[in-house]
């Protein structure tokens, strides 16, 4: 696995503030299910120990629907939606690539994920929240 680097993150306010180790070269994906599609964002899945909230727990909000696993979390001032909990992966978090410092990316690719047909397709995210 290549070296991984402390990303820092934040929505526009800058009331919530996050961190993920990840490589310098980034890979995401591009959802088109009706609530990626509608939010917009690169989204980027990290086991759960690769994740630090730093500060603005008091300040997510937090969206179900469907089946209610995904979690998706808001900035309740600004409404960016910087990471959630993904469906496909309750046991990490994805974080919006969108909303990292630039500091440390040295590449991102972005690959598009067929969320629409997410019962056929989720499987291929599965090994992105195990730590390695």
């Amino acid at each position: 696995m290549p070296d991984l680097l402390t990303h820092k993150g934040s929505c526009h306010c800058g009331k919530v503030q996050f961190e993920i180790d990840a490589p310098a070269d980034l890979h995401a994906h591009a959802c088109n299910c009706s609530m990626c599609y509608r939010s917009g964002g690169d989204q980027m899945i990290v086991p759960a120990s690769r994740f630090r909230l730093i500060a603005g727990a008091d300040s997510i909000t937090t969206y179900t629907f469907n089946t209610g696993a995904a979690k998706h979390t808001f900035c309740k001032y600004c409404g960016i939606k910087a990471f959630y909990i993904p469906r496909s992966n309750p046991d990490g978090f994805s974080a919006n690539l969108r909303c990292l410092d630039r500091t440390h990316i040295k590449s991102v690719v972005v690959e598009p994920f067929d969320g629409q047909n997410w019962e056929l397709h989720a499987g291929a995210l599965a090994h992105l929240s195990r730590d390695e």
